[in-house]
């Protein structure tokens, strides 16, 4: 796994110079992508500057400043209002070796710009040091908690009630935490992305990707009736730059990339949606009366057929496997009872593998693709087997049981032999997704809190990766709040560099 290219000195061939920015410090705040605004926190003596570049979603943020501790700071801030609780997040990578090893660069939240202000800080130092600062009251001395972490990239900092949580993490690597729950900021804060020089006659720089800023799921949230905004996303799986192309603030859930590589399929509200790469623009797919489509469906290999997972009142409100042809038309039934959950096609076109609940046992099974009897491929009792996918070229299936405890990752014959444990870890691993050359497996891990058989709405989730060949510790791709439709179905591009997936927010 190959780390961010944040972290290269190349990177300073992508900065801006301060002359080409308009610097900060205007009476009226200017947006500047997600945020409100930027400003000179302090007595800067050089002013500060930051950047934002809409088509490779970046921020550069140019800044002095003597430090940003005791009892006053000096920094450049980027900035917005928020209320509540909320979750903001980065990957932090400065330009250039620097001229001081405690530069600093991070996430933000204060009570004021006042220099002096009670604030808590997620920061990166140039000499690789991670740290929670914070200073409890105006004009008091800042205090710190150190991370046990080298260089650290992906910053988070989450604010839940009156507590505030540092995540920090090598890209690749599973995040470390601290919390702080004795510093009261208010509920209106400043909330943001900051650089700090730590030397009054020094400029350095840094540049923010992946930058997030979420509203997580109230309390008073009801699961599958209530939803949060939805985010598609496009994830480099090498660097792991993240892209947001659409949208919603509704539920829009799992989707498909198609064998040409000119779209995606997702389902929305019930309904299966094809959404145009170039242009950009979602349309419905017509499925004729299965329009309470649920987040299991599969494309065929040849991209000409799709196959879904519905309820429908005939068959007693219980999701059932449908097929028609992937531009739209009337579905064919094909599994005859259910629950069925459709997730894999095989490539030769012949079998549809799906989770079948038939009593109390949930099971892989296969079914052909023209219609026929099922036939059972696992046998667990009283569990959960879920999430079956072809290998490209058919020999296996991959799938997630919970038969050992935690939901990991496995995998059998295509006929159901052989069944061997692939993923051995503390987290709960579900939905692997095999990459199209069959080198690559990416699957989302929830964290070890969840129930073994739940793949809930709304939750800190990651994206991890492992090669088919060999036995290599799970390398994480992306860190987000998701979890159920996030990337229920396999969602690989034919070229094998990206993957779409979904990330969740309520309104800002």
């Amino acid at each position: 796994m190959q780390s961010l290219p944040l972290l290269r000195t190349l990177w300073c061939a992508l900065v801006p110079t301060l002359g080409s920015i308009v610097a900060a410090g205007a009476a009226e705040p200017s947006p500047i992508g997600p945020f409100d605004g930027q400003a000179d926190i302090g007595g800067v003596k050089t002013p500060g500057a930051a950047s934002y570049d809409p088509v490779r979603q970046e921020f550069v943020v140019h800044s002095a400043g003597a430090n940003m501790w005791g009892d006053h700071d000096e920094f450049h801030y980027v900035w917005r209002r928020l209320k509540g609780d909320f979750i903001v997040q980065a990957t932090v990578g400065f330009v250039g070796e620097g001229a001081q090893p405690h530069r600093k660069a991070g996430i933000l939240v204060r009570s004021s710009l006042d220099p002096r202000s009670p604030h808590v800080n997620a920061a990166r130092h140039g000499n690789g040091l991670a740290a929670l600062q914070f200073r409890r009251t105006l004009g008091a001395t800042t205090g710190e908690s150190t991370f046990n972490l080298k260089d650290p990239d992906v910053i988070q900092l989450e604010r839940i009630g009156g507590t505030y949580v540092m995540s920090a993490a090598r890209f690749g690597d599973t995040f470390t935490t601290k919390q702080l729950s004795d510093v009261d900021l208010g509920d209106e804060v400043y909330v943001g992305i900051y650089v700090c020089a730590h030397d009054s006659s020094a400029v350095e720089s840094a540049i923010f990707r992946n930058v997030r800023i979420t509203r997580p799921a109230p309390a008073k949230l009801v699961p599958y009736r209530d939803y949060l905004g939805s985010d598609l996303e496009l994830l480099d799986t090498v660097s792991g730059v993240r892209k947001v192309i659409y949208h919603t603030d509704d539920s829009l859930q799992a989707p498909n990339w198609t064998p040409d590589g000119k779209a995606l399929v997702y389902n929305r509200n019930g309904r299966m949606v094809r959404f145009d790469l170039e242009t950009r623009q979602p349309s419905l797919i017509d499925t004729g009366a299965a329009i309470h489509c649920n987040n299991d469906h599969a494309l065929s290999a040849d991209g000409k057929w799709l196959g879904i997972s519905s309820h429908t009142q005939e068959d007693g409100n219980v999701s059932i496997v449908y097929t028609l042809p992937v531009g739209g038309g009337p579905p064919v039934k094909i599994t005859p009872v259910g629950p069925s959950y459709l997730h894999g096609w095989s490539p030769d076109g012949r079998y549809l593998a799906f989770t079948g609940g038939r009593g109390a046992d949930y099971n892989i099974y296969r079914v052909p693709a023209a219609g026929g009897p099922e036939e059972r491929l696992t046998t667990t009792k009283g569990l959960l087997d879920d999430g079956s996918e072809y290998t490209p070229d058919g020999t296996r299936i991959y799938f997630n049981s919970n038969r050992t405890g935690r939901m990991q990752i496995w995998r059998m014959r295509a006929d159901g032999s052989d069944q061997e444990q692939v993923t051995f870890d503390d987290l709960n691993n579900w939905f692997p997704h095999v990459s199209p050359d069959g080198k690559s497996i990416v699957f989302i891990s929830f964290g070890a809190d969840v129930s073994p058989g739940a793949h809930p709405f709304y939750q800190h989730v990651y994206l991890r990766q492992i090669p088919v060949a060999g036995d290599e510790k799970p390398q994480v791709i992306a860190y987000l709040y998701g979890g159920q439709g996030t990337i229920n179905v396999n969602s690989w591009s034919p070229d094998n560099e990206t993957i779409a997936f979904v990330s969740n927010s309520d309104k800002l």
